[in-house]
């Protein structure tokens, strides 16, 4: 038995032996069934952009015969402009300042912070039409 298990760690059976195939059908149910039954605790990241320069841009649809869009913009821009007043009307200036130079004219329908695992704004999403 011992053999046996220290052939299976060095992988020393032939091609297409029946332990080879063994070996190569739990290594695949690992892969296909692990995820299902193992918890791996990886979780997809919430996508912000890398630089306060970037602005990450999303098509959200349409609204009658506009298009919508979902831009996300880094707190560090915003409040680069916002200078401590965090009332609405100063972050949706501040978001239509960072947004129509690269999206011309536009409508900011609504925003909401996009805030880290410890509760820390660090990116807005916006919704605008054009």
């Amino acid at each position: 038995m011992l053999k046996t298990l220290r052939s299976y760690f060095w992988w020393t059976y032939e091609r297409g032996s029946l332990h080879y195939d063994v070996m190569v059908t739990l290594i695949l149910l690992f892969l296909f069934l692990g995820p299902r039954f193992i918890d791996f605790k990886d979780r997809p990241v919430e996508t912000v952009a890398l630089h306060s320069s970037e602005v990450l841009i999303k098509e959200a649809g349409n609204v009658g015969d506009a298009s919508r869009f979902l831009y996300q913009i880094r707190a560090d821009e915003i409040h680069h402009y916002i200078a401590g007043d965090d009332s609405d009307a100063a972050i949706r200036s501040a978001i239509l300042r960072v947004i129509e130079p690269i999206a011309g004219e536009v409508t900011l329908e609504h925003y909401e912070p996009v805030r880290d695992a410890e509760g820390h704004i660090i990116a807005y999403n916006a919704w605008i039409t054009r």
